[in-house]
């Protein structure tokens, strides 16, 4: 008996368009798109993503001769990944082409999501630059030009930028007025001395972040290296262990009289930095769309090639009701991301970051569970997609900080509510019936409702960007389930007259 012989695999997930996704053509549909997305579902970026995962950065504090470098090292493979995402724009912030843009970094993400983070917080770092006009002439060509060009040099004699995040305080999170953090003017700029708990991708060129200013809490621009050439008073004291994103370097750091320019009026840093977040905010959807349409790519190319009990698992009841599901989640998710890149709604916007972010853990292990134990095992991909998935709903602002965030805008921009309400009113009866549930909610809501609202308000505004963007069957799918309640717990509830056929074909992948 050959006790070794291989049968019943499934063979290897490559050698496609991971661009060929039906949600998200209906947007953006071009050769760029399309050529990036086979370089995602190549066999050899799909190891580099691998590579950059399992050999994750290391700190290098200090030169083999005790000189302080401060220096974060990488695998080459990290540099392969940053080096695409520059070069086809996914950094670069630029009027007028925010979905052609949005729909590469969803496609591109989906082949490693940790080198995300500073490509997204570059793209996100020009709208609050704008706050200051001489700043943002000087280093916006820079932020934005299709041009990596990594290591510790002074940045305007780069050919390229890359910037960083540097807000949270170990004794405030997400309270950053509670920041302590000093910025003192000096002639022609602040020095900044402080701690900061949480910095995302140390190894940036320049840093957004907040410090106490004499007129109050302010943002700064931190440059890692000043135009002389020496390295700013910016040092990085360790490395987070983190559950997922390992491929990323976040740092705590310390200011310790670093040089910083001021953007903005002092006392407004919050004011001005938002413009940062809410922009990281839009990646945090796309991410987690991503995500989920990376599992769902997984599991239903795993079901269509493993046999159980005679028939294969694609097309057996229990299976199919199953990978609808996840179907259905993942096209609701894009279509949301997508309108939003291409609208940016301020409540919209919040509304989604809350739940489609949300959603990713669990839709992560839905899709790794139809592998079974192979899911299961590291060699899959499946458990860094799950490791990963927590992340987006935790950064630029966790449930609770998204949904409160809901309704102060709510309160503050009643406009906004009217903008909502203009776009989901009138397209379906099972959303008007949602919408009279609602209520006063929309109006006046208690902070310990904010997330039963919030998730409903979602799951009205992913209705009816599905009716209006998306394929009937899913569409109907969605709102029979998520809305009109014909659904269970846990994925692979949908009601029996939902057209399987039709979604699922949408989400295998075509080799």
């Amino acid at each position: 008996m050959a006790t070794h012989e291989v049968t019943n695999q499934v063979p290897p997930l490559s050698g496609h368009d991971v661009a060929a996704d039906p949600a998200l053509l209906s947007w953006v549909d071009d050769a760029e798109l399309h050529s990036l997305g086979r370089l995602a579902g190549s066999e050899e970026w799909q190891e580099r993503g691998r590579l950059a995962n399992t050999y994750p950065p290391v700190l290098r504090t200090h030169d083999r001769y005790g000189n302080r470098i401060d220096e974060v090292e990488f695998h080459p493979a990290w540099h392969d990944l940053m080096n695409v995402a520059v070069s086809h724009g996914l950094h670069a912030y630029v009027d007028g082409a925010h979905v052609e843009r949005a729909a590469k970094f969803y496609v591109w993400s989906q082949v490693e999501a940790g080198h995300g983070c500073p490509i997204s917080m570059t793209y996100a770092a020009v709208p609050a630059l704008r706050v200051a006009p001489e700043l943002a002439e000087i280093y916006e060509p820079l932020l934005t030009i299709r041009d990596y060009d990594f290591g510790l040099k002074a940045p305007l004699t780069k050919r390229g930028l890359i910037a960083g995040m540097s807000m949270t305080e170990k004794q405030g999170g997400s309270d950053v007025r509670a920041n302590t953090t000093i910025a003192q003017p000096v002639d022609d700029g602040y020095v900044l001395t402080g701690h900061k708990w949480f910095t995302s991708a140390p190894m940036s060129d320049v840093f957004l972040t907040l410090a106490q200013a004499p007129g109050g809490l302010t943002c700064f621009l931190v440059p890692r290296v000043l135009p002389d050439g020496t390295r700013n008073r910016f040092f990085l004291q360790r490395l987070k262990d983190k559950l997922g994103n390992k491929s990323n370097a976040s740092a705590e750091i310390e200011y310790d009289q670093a040089f910083a320019h001021r953007i903005g009026d002092e006392g407004r840093g919050v004011r001005t930095i938002i413009e940062m977040v809410n922009t990281t905010r839009l990646d945090c959807v796309l991410g987690s769309a991503a995500g989920m349409r990376a599992g769902l790519r997984q599991a239903a190319h795993h079901a269509a090639h493993r046999k159980a009990f005679g028939k294969y698992l694609i097309d057996q009841p229990a299976m199919r009701n199953v990978l609808a599901d996840l179907a259905v989640e993942s096209e609701a998710a894009t279509t949301a991301a997508m309108w939003l890149a291409q609208h940016r709604p301020r409540l919209g916007l919040a509304v989604t970051k809350y739940w489609v972010c949300k959603r990713g853990p669990a839709h992560a292990a839905e899709a790794l569970e139809c592998l079974g134990g192979n899911g299961y095992i590291e060699d899959s991909g499946m458990p860094r997609l799950f490791r990963e998935s927590p992340l987006m709903s935790i950064w630029e602002g966790s449930g609770n900080v998204a949904a409160l965030d809901v309704l102060r805008a709510m309160k503050k921009e009643p406009e906004s509510v009217q903008e909502f309400l203009s776009v989901v009113s009138g397209v379906d009866p099972r959303i008007d019936k949602a919408l009279n549930e609602l209520g006063t909610a929309l109006s006046d809501v208690d902070e310990s409702q904010a997330r039963r609202v919030v998730e409903k308000m979602a799951l009205i505004l992913q209705g009816a960007l599905l009716v209006k963007h998306g394929h009937p069957a899913v569409a109907d799918a969605f709102l029979t389930s998520r809305l009109a309640g014909d659904w269970g717990h846990a994925f692979g509830t949908l009601p029996k007259s939902t057209d399987f056929a039709a979604i699922i074909d949408r989400a295998v992948p075509k080799l």
